[in-house]
């Protein structure tokens, strides 16, 4: 943790909180969600920059360490979104992967939409491609018990109220352990608050820690909540002007079996059924058995390993070959010059042989690629699914 460097960049005339670390020169760029911040990626930003790459988190404005809008009560996920472009323009970024959580989701799939150009790959935690405003999931929400925690917290006042009982480290350690189950969170009565459902003894989820916690906790109370209210939960429900539009990017979605979030509803069944690839066609859907909704702290080594599985951001050395038996031209647009120009040097007899093929040996060649390729597929799929099975059998929670 200690070579992660941190500053402040402009953008849209807010100084926005920036944590980096490596000096790759494909970017990998994390978005956070709530309670979160940019330091729930701190397992992953370490693992892609040792990789080689260079990993990019940032604390949305009015959270963190980042500035606050002047009227928090008007931001929007557009700003969200303009935030992000204004820091690549910043850091000088022309292209990156997009590697998001719980409502950061949105704003990654809003850049995928708004921005494809800035877009090599988006990899969505906890929250499926949609926009913000009223699409046909969204539309389930008038069946939701009228204590369920968003429709609280879209009310102005009462989840102030309900914060303010406590300190900051307080409401983000009930918020983690609500979370961290696998009901959505509902308050029984009208006269029972969000902030009660969770008893201030019950221990935290075992891949949690009291330091971590405390990290989080002072990190809010330099915030406060004004801009996380306003930004996901009480503008969810706007238009951000998107009524439609699909994400030509490559795209990895990684849900819990165990997330809250999958009792929501029309969820399972958008996320199940395959009618979120109508939105992403070229999207790979990965569930984590023991998932919760802080999938990338719990399990951290899963999602990287779903990462590298899906050629999402790790293990690029793959990627170079697969172009000889692909006629998606999306795949050249994963390789920099520098990563293909190495692979070159090392491995110039490929070009060498491809050169002297003609159009039935090439094909032929393909075919037998494709089939290897595959297969080492399904060999990291259950590299996955094993060590899926190690980290449960070892939690202490089991």
């Amino acid at each position: 943790m200690e070579k992660i460097q941190h500053s402040h960049e402009q953008a849209k005339g807010l100084k926005l909180h920036v944590a980096q670390i490596g000096t790759g020169t494909k970017m990998v760029v994390f978005l956070h969600g709530f309670p979160e911040i940019w330091y729930s990626w701190r397992h992953q930003m370490v693992a892609v920059a040792d990789a080689g790459y260079r990993a990019i988190s940032l604390d949305f404005r009015g959270y963190g360490l980042s500035e606050h809008p002047s009227e928090p009560e008007r931001a929007t996920f557009n700003d969200f979104v303009d935030d992000v472009v204004a820091l690549f323009d910043s850091l000088g970024i022309s292209k990156a992967h997009l590697v998001s959580k719980d409502f950061g989701a949105l704003v990654a799939t809003m850049m995928g939409v708004l921005h494809p150009e800035r877009v090599s790959t988006i990899t969505l935690l906890g929250v499926p491609f949609l926009l913000p405003g009223l699409s046909p999931l969204q539309t389930q929400l008038p069946l939701i018990p009228s204590g369920f925690y968003m429709l609280r917290w879209l009310i102005p006042g009462r989840a102030e109220a309900d914060f303010g009982r406590f300190d900051a480290k307080t409401v983000v350690r009930k918020i983690y352990i609500m979370f961290s189950g696998s009901e959505p969170p509902v308050a029984a009565s009208d006269n029972q608050e969000i902030m009660d459902l969770v008893d201030s003894s019950t221990p935290l989820p075992p891949w949690m820690s009291e330091e971590d916690i405390a990290e989080y906790g002072s990190l809010y109370e330099k915030s406060g909540f004004r801009t996380a209210l306003q930004v996901p939960y009480r503008t969810l429900m706007l238009s951000c002007g998107l009524d439609d539009g699909k994400i030509s990017a490559p795209g990895l979605l990684i849900m819990g079996e165990k997330d809250y979030i999958m009792k929501f509803p029309g969820l399972e069944d958008y996320v199940k059924t395959g009618k979120v690839k109508e939105f992403v066609p070229n999207l790979e859907v990965t569930f984590s058995s023991e998932g919760t909704h802080f999938v990338q702290e719990q399990l951290p080594e899963e999602v990287l390993l779903n990462l590298s599985a899906a050629q999402m951001v790790i293990d690029w050395d793959h990627v170079y070959p697969s172009i000889l038996f692909s006629n998606d031209e999306s795949l050249t647009d994963t390789i920099d010059e520098t990563s293909a120009d190495k692979w070159k040097e090392a491995n110039g007899w490929w070009e060498a042989l491809i050169d002297q093929l003609n159009t039935k040996e090439l094909e032929e060649l393909r075919s037998s690629l494709a089939e290897l390729h595959n297969n080492r597929h399904i060999k990291r799929k259950e590299k996955i699914a094993a060590t899926s099975s190690v980290l449960a059998s070892t939690d202490p929670a089991q």
